[in-house]
């Protein structure tokens, strides 16, 4: 045989092997490309972004967790703005269903050793010790004396209250929200209250079953230093040290019945003491701190104050 033809032989074979072998380094490579490129390959596993979907749950966890609390409470402000005072409507709690009001006299003091014969529980006005309980937005602990709470009310502020046997928990801390920091208001358990809670301001009284009552608002928006509703328009309700009252360790709450020495709710034989009446009265040398607010529109007396009479704290 030629010498030709016995070296063409084994070239074709071997171009044929190289052929196949290039056509299956590319098919390689083109299937290596397209897996890194995202392409599903049968078989291969498939990564589920799990950090991203949860962030994702997450934001969508907060927001509706912000809608559940915010809402309702952007809905009640709301709400409650409709019973801001007015010069057309100077007492808005008219409208509110349940409050009940009582004409009562106003400057009527009794000492820090009398009770008062209250006819209404808790009271909310008549005579009163001649000094007030602390009231910026105070949260007592525990049942205070009545008859300085009383005098309070006549500073314009609102008094709630709750009976500690029906309101506990989560329900005295929705309480404590709608008062804690908030200037003329002050909350505090009421032994024995016939109601879950009651709330009061000179005259006026809203007993309501449960702490998410939207009338909580309401009554405190439309009395709160509503000077069209309460007698010491002006008056302070910061603590005067040495005053007797110390709202870290106030008065207590009596629970007993007043003994027939009580003072009726007519004063007796007390005689008001004038200059309570439509004046902020301060001892000398106290001044007001930034956390006593005004109603809108309120202007205090132009003249200097004047020390109150002996005897009184105003």
């Amino acid at each position: 045989m030629p010498s030709g033809s016995e070296s063409r032989g084994p070239d074709k074979k071997s171009g044929k092997k190289s052929a196949k072998a290039i056509k299956a380094a590319q098919k390689k490579s083109s299937g290596t490309k397209a897996s890194g490129g995202g392409a599903n390959i049968k078989g291969a596993p498939r990564h589920i972004p799990w950090l991203t979907i949860g962030a994702g749950g997450a934001v969508v966890a907060l927001v509706a967790v912000l809608a559940v609390n915010l809402v309702p409470k952007y809905q009640a402000n709301v709400e409650a703005s409709r019973y801001e005072p007015s010069a057309e409507n100077p007492d808005p709690s008219v409208d509110i269903d349940g409050v009940i009001t009582v004409d009562y006299p106003a400057g009527i003091h009794v000492q820090p050793t009398q009770r008062v014969a209250y006819d209404q529980s808790p009271p909310f006005g008549g005579p009163h010790d001649g000094v007030w309980a602390t009231c910026t937005g105070t949260v007592y602990p525990d049942a205070i004396r009545s008859e300085n709470a009383v005098h309070s009310l006549e500073h314009g502020a609102v008094w709630v209250t709750y009976n500690p046997d029906d309101v506990s928990g989560d329900q005295v801390r929705t309480l404590e929200d709608k008062v804690d920091g908030r200037t003329f208001t002050m909350l505090s358990p009421y032994p024995g209250l016939d109601s879950p809670v009651s709330l009061q301001s000179w005259g006026h009284q809203l007993k309501l079953d449960s702490v998410d009552d939207p009338r909580i608002d309401q009554f405190i928006t439309a009395l709160r230093i509503n000077p069209n509703t309460y007698p010491e328009v002006g008056a302070t309700c910061s603590s005067i040290p040495g005053s007797g009252f110390d709202p870290d360790n106030p008065p207590p709450f009596d629970p007993s019945p007043p003994g027939p020495d009580a003072v009726p709710m007519n004063g007796g034989d007390i005689t008001p003491d004038q200059s309570e009446l439509g004046g902020m009265q301060l001892p000398p040398g106290f001044e007001q701190t930034p956390d006593v607010e005004q109603a809108p529109g309120l202007q205090l007396p132009p003249e200097p104050l004047q020390a109150p009479t002996e005897g009184s704290n105003g």
